[in-house]
């Protein structure tokens, strides 16, 4: 049954939980009393009440008041409003959204790491290319004798770039021969389907025509199974979290850094829904401590979700909008 709180009920619950949000310490019925313009007495009534239709919790007997998670929920649900971008956290995620010369994967991933600077908060990037991805083209930059820059470009136009390391030097002629039987052999092939086709059809041409096969054998199938993991995972502030007052216990910093470390358990936070969704505490499965705020984007066939994990005391208003102005942008180029 949802809760039917007056106005006064709301005005109160939305000022502990903002409150409790920069503080990060339990409100008091004395300093609400000039903010609501009413008595002591009546400031802790409403809270007691709060606190019955459990809202409302204390740390301890004698500390005011913190929001619970149902609190937190019902905030989130009807109180909480998108907070507007300041320009100056606009002007940081444009140059990276406007960078043209930015592959997807890169805009993505960097929009994220300045989300996490900004907030404070640990930005995950969860990439699943997509299935109906075919190569069209492969092309190789040398960089010096052992390093070369691999560009694989789709036939739906989604370019990914990687640096290969060469075990041994190899001539020009042998790399321009691989990359010509490369492209002859793979073209058109879905790019989940690369790794295997390159070991049991192209692997045979390579050693037949090319002198030092098996170092750019190697090297090109390394690169190759990077740009088809399904898996792809970037984290970026991974310890910012634990520099929240909530996570003060060694005890708890070491099972935190111990998720972020379990790939099963980081790559369980793919969202599946549209939007922008917020799992609160015991609802996210990944930690009763925490929030996570994530969303899916799909651009040109590909999809993948970005999350930002912080305290259940997050700035809600400010990271909902930082992920709508990312997922927004990103996805605009597709329509």
């Amino acid at each position: 049954m949802k809760l039917l709180l007056t106005e006064r009920q709301i005005e109160l619950l939305k000022i502990i939980v903002e409150d409790y949000i920069q503080t990060a310490r339990p409100v008091g019925s004395k300093s609400i009393c000039d903010l609501m313009n009413c008595s002591s007495a009546t400031v802790r009534a409403e809270m007691s009440q709060l606190e019955e239709y459990g809202l409302l919790e204390k740390e301890h007997i004698s500390s005011g008041r913190i929001p619970s998670e149902k609190g937190y929920r019902y905030y989130v649900d009807n109180i909480m409003k998108p907070k507007e971008l300041s320009g100056d956290d606009m002007l940081k995620l444009q140059t990276i959204v406007n960078n043209k010369s930015l592959v997807l994967s890169d805009v993505i991933t960097q929009s994220m790491e300045i989300v996490s600077q900004l907030t404070n908060y640990t930005a995950i990037v969860l990439g699943n290319a997509s299935k109906d991805n075919l190569i069209s083209k492969v092309e190789v930059i040398p960089i010096d004798e052992n390093k070369l820059v691999v560009i694989v470009v789709t036939d739906k136009g989604h370019v990914e770039h990687k640096n290969i390391y060469l075990e041994g030097r190899v001539s020009s002629k042998d790399i321009g021969k691989t990359v010509e039987l490369i492209n002859k052999l793979i073209t058109g092939t879905p790019i989940d389907e690369v790794s295997s086709f390159l070991e049991f059809q192209v692997k045979p041409v390579i050693a037949s025509y090319v002198e030092q096969h098996e170092i750019l054998y190697n090297a090109f199938y390394q690169a190759f199974s990077d740009f088809t993991n399904p898996e792809s995972v970037h984290m970026s502030g991974r310890r910012n979290i634990l520099m929240q007052p909530e996570f003060d216990n060694a005890d708890r910093i070491r099972e935190i850094i111990n998720k972020f470390e379990d790939k099963e358990i980081v790559n369980a936070i793919k969202e599946e829904d549209n939007g922008i969704n917020v799992y609160i505490g015991s609802e996210n499965h990944f930690d009763d401590d925490v929030t996570i705020v994530k969303t899916k984007y799909v651009v040109d066939g590909e999809e993948g979700t970005i999350a930002l994990i912080g305290p259940k005391r997050m700035e809600y208003d400010r990271v909902i909008t930082l992920l709508d102005f990312i997922k927004e942008n990103i996805e605009k180029e597709e329509s």
